[in-house]
């Protein structure tokens, strides 16, 4: 396989005298223009914070961009330099796209990936913060106008996100959970939940601590969009519905898509062009509106 990068996917090679490659798949790119990808580097309170800035196709110095915070799934995942196609689709649609590693993900090291055992929604909240005001003090993003979105464990830290920080205007939260005292047996962690939290009867403070974006939903003012998976047994619609019920009940600007008979990670092209259009749409409405 040919190594890949930020501006080119990955394809398959032969190995004899170094690579050759063996595939023409990416040779249509050759037609395109791509958006430039930067490293960023930034501190959160005592500990320095890694990621990537995809700047808006076109990009001008001194002009301010609409952002959106792309949030990694797992916990334990990293973004890196590889081909992400919505991010040159966010790009190429006049955002900056920021991809922050923040505590809790991998390539750090063991500690830095434990920093959020049971502590879910805390220092990966203010790392993520972090990375806006960063991407705000180098002009190029427009602090009126801050996007964020994720699926899995990155809808989940998107739902802490529209509860910590007022400067998000619009959200897209895949297959994400917030109450966790509801997740408890109807998804796939009840293990984890009891090894990080405890037991729900027990440690009820504790699931209420970490459920926060549900117990305290009339913090969030942001306009969010909620999508899941309808056969998805890892997080099920219970997690996105549950939000979508507590904001439309506060009166907020939401939705709830659903794609039917898929499971975690959708795989139905019709609905992976779907998804990507709904979140174009969404996020055109409120940050883009004049």
């Amino acid at each position: 396989m040919l190594d890949g990068d930020a501006s080119e996917p990955y394809q398959l090679a032969a190995i004899d005298n170094g690579r050759r490659a063996l595939t023409t798949h990416n040779d249509w790119l050759k037609q395109h223009h791509l958006a430039e990808t930067r490293d960023v580097s930034f501190n959160s309170g005592k500990e320095g914070i890694h990621g990537m800035l995809v700047l808006p196709l076109g990009y001008e110095e001194g002009k301010q961009y609409p952002v959106i915070a792309r949030l990694h799934g797992g916990p334990v995942y990293q973004f890196s330099h590889e081909f992400m196609f919505d991010w040159q689709i966010y790009a190429a649609n006049g955002y900056a796209v920021l991809a922050v590693n923040p505590r809790g993900s991998s390539g750090r090291g063991f500690d830095f990936a434990k920093a959020i055992y049971g502590d879910w929604g805390n220092v990966d909240v203010k790392d993520i913060s972090a990375g806006i005001d960063h991407v705000i003090a180098m002009g190029v993003a427009d602090p009126e106008r801050i996007g964020v979105g994720g699926w899995s464990y990155g809808g989940i830290l998107t739902n802490y996100m529209i509860a910590s920080d007022a400067r998000i205007k619009a959200a897209v939260s895949g297959a994400g959970m917030s109450n966790f005292l509801g997740g408890y047996g109807a998804d796939q962690y009840a293990l984890e939940y009891e090894f990080e939290v405890g037991l729900p009867w027990r440690d009820r403070k504790a699931y209420e601590r970490i459920s926060y974006p549900f117990f305290h939903a009339d913090r969030i003012s942001a306009a969010t969009q909620f999508q899941c998976a309808g056969a998805d047994e890892n997080v099920p619609c219970i997690g996105a519905e549950q939000m979508y019920q507590a904001l439309r009940s506060l009166e907020r600007d939401t939705e709830l898509v659903i794609y039917p008979g898929e499971d975690h990670g959708l795989t139905r092209p019709s609905f992976l062009a779907d998804r990507i259009q709904r979140n174009l749409d969404w996020y055109g409405k409120y940050l883009k509106a004049e």
